[in-house]
């Protein structure tokens, strides 16, 4: 059953207010393949563009996303998140990681705040870099994992 539609089978936000106050946490990743040209241009964990620190910017732009989540997101409750990390680090020659981690206490999960976090900041980086290069590819966006609530969550290793 899908919980966002109601019994008349029409879309409607859970209703969340008999659930009890829980500490919410989600991991989420996505993976970019910048190419080695792009990430030649990678210094002491950061890439410098004529737009500025292309890894520190796309931080703060997925900071602010997971926190406008339930304005992008008509079915998202808005949440007062308590902490957001993202970290973005090289796996090999051409590509970076970016990971996010998302807590609150809430009556709701942040699973959606961790993927918005991980695509903005996918999305600023594309953003920043496409001037050195179009094909810039954003790949392997998923829930790593999530606690709190009526399940926890972890995806197995692949």
């Amino acid at each position: 059953m899908l919980s966002h539609i109601d019994n008349e089978n029409k879309p409607t936000m859970v209703d969340v207010s008999e659930k009890g106050i829980s500490l919410r946490q989600a991991r989420a990743q996505a993976k970019l393949k910048l190419g080695q040209e792009i990430m030649l241009e990678l210094n002491n964990g950061e890439i410098k563009s004529k737009k500025g620190p292309v890894f520190a910017t796309a931080i703060i732009a997925g900071t602010m996303a997971a926190k406008k989540t339930s304005e992008l997101i008509p079915f998202c409750h808005p949440v007062a998140l308590e902490a957001i990390k993202i970290e973005i680090n090289a796996i090999n020659a051409s590509e970076v990681l970016i990971e996010a981690s998302v807590k609150t206490s809430h009556k709701t999960g942040v699973e959606m705040e961790a993927l918005v976090a991980v695509n903005i900041a996918a999305l600023t980086v594309y953003d920043m870099c496409k001037a050195m290069s179009q094909k810039i590819e954003i790949s392997e966006s998923y829930l790593l994992a999530k606690t709190g609530g009526k399940a926890d969550y972890k995806r197995a290793e692949q």
